[in-house]
């Protein structure tokens, strides 16, 4: 690599979003306004978070997000879907190593003055048998959990409406039209564009997202997220105009609902409720449709449904049932490579154990 390589904190919004809009593989866990939102919350240290960016002859060519995370089972740094890197392919991967390395070097020296045992990386990187040898080159091993989804289901959505009903699972497609037809059902959202454009925000509206997400969480016993967590995730990415709730009544009920972030021309399907004594009600249908149409009024090209499993590999996964409501839609599946933990300190196996534990319980 004839260049000369230097790493330095990003302090300007635009310089990393501008990036970011330029490269393929993302998420919105790689976006400013996640930075912000892991400020706002207590589980960061301070609010201690880094926006570091590598430079190649003074071009930017990868930027990484690190957040200190402080729990019981232990202190550590996480990237959340990340490092990105521009033109992956026309990288070559010893360069690639040699990028990671520089990275890393910086990553340690942030971990050691902050106590961190370990750096967790979920990459955003597809999964496969060479960008795998690329993190166990570099010293890492495969974390015990994961902490955001390592699969994705996603979907194409620069095609027509009509193309894109077309291309859905027959049942998906009919569930859809049922609903639409369905006088009882009704569908909005909070903020509407025209609010959010003029600053208005709906923050009580998260309360009765939160009300009916309490009775999913009764019904299905899964460990939520805390209604501050839902709250600074939206006013957050509301000041910029990135996220909407949905929701769909029938007979006057709000029966189900969900967040829906809008981010450098991509969807994201993020937090769903729905209520379970309604869940023969197309309403998920209904609200689904609504929210991919949404996307490509603001300009989206791509929806990501979130969470992925295979069903037919792991059918009494929690996530099983899910992921076969949104492969109706159309699209394909998208796997990255497993979460990787850089072991630091001998403390980090306490966590590991912590976690293994964990995960047996949870099933998952």
């Amino acid at each position: 690599m004839n260049s000369v390589i230097k790493i330095k904190e990003i302090t300007q919004k635009e310089v990393w979003e501008d990036f970011l809009m330029g490269c393929q593989a993302k998420t919105f866990l790689d976006s400013w306004n996640w930075g912000e939102f892991q400020k706002k919350m207590g589980f960061v240290s301070g609010g201690k978070i880094w926006r570091l960016g590598v430079f190649d002859n003074n071009k930017l060519i990868l930027v990484a997000l690190a957040v200190k995370i402080v729990a019981k089972r232990g202190t550590f740094l996480l990237l959340p879907h990340n490092p990105v890197i521009t033109d992956t392919g026309k990288i070559h991967r010893s360069d690639l190593c040699i990028l990671y390395k520089i990275l890393l070097e910086e990553l340690k020296k942030i971990a050691k003055k902050e106590s961190c045992s370990f750096i967790r990386i979920s990459p955003i990187w597809e999964r496969t048998d060479e960008n795998i040898k690329v993190f166990k080159d570099l010293g890492f091993r495969k974390a015990p959990i994961h902490m955001h989804p390592e699969a994705s289901w996603k979907l194409d959505i620069s095609e027509s409406e009509q193309e894109l009903l077309m291309n859905m699972r027959k049942t998906t497609r009919y569930l859809i039209k049922q609903a639409q037809k369905n006088k009882d059902l009704e569908i909005f959202q909070s903020p509407t564009f025209a609010k959010a454009m003029a600053g208005k925000q709906d923050i009580k509206d998260i309360e009765i997202f939160n009300n009916l997400y309490q009775k999913v969480v009764k019904s299905q016993h899964f460990i939520p997220f805390s209604l501050d967590y839902l709250r600074n995730e939206f006013s957050v990415f509301q000041q910029d105009n990135q996220i909407s709730l949905f929701f769909v009544k029938y007979k006057g009920e709000i029966i189900a609902s969900a967040f829906v972030l809008f981010w450098s021309n991509i969807g994201f399907y993020h937090h769903a409720a729905l209520s379970p004594e309604y869940h023969k009600i197309p309403a998920a249908y209904l609200l689904q449709w609504e929210a991919i149409k949404e996307a490509k009024k603001r300009g989206c090209v791509l929806y990501d449904f979130w969470g992925y499993v295979n069903p037919k590999e792991q059918p009494k996964h929690p996530w099983a049932g899910p992921t076969l409501f949104k492969m109706g839609f159309g699209g394909k599946a998208y796997d990255y490579v497993k979460t990787q933990d850089l072991v630091l300190s001998p403390k980090y196996w306490l966590t590991y154990i912590i976690e293994t534990t964990r995960k047996k319980k949870r099933g998952i």
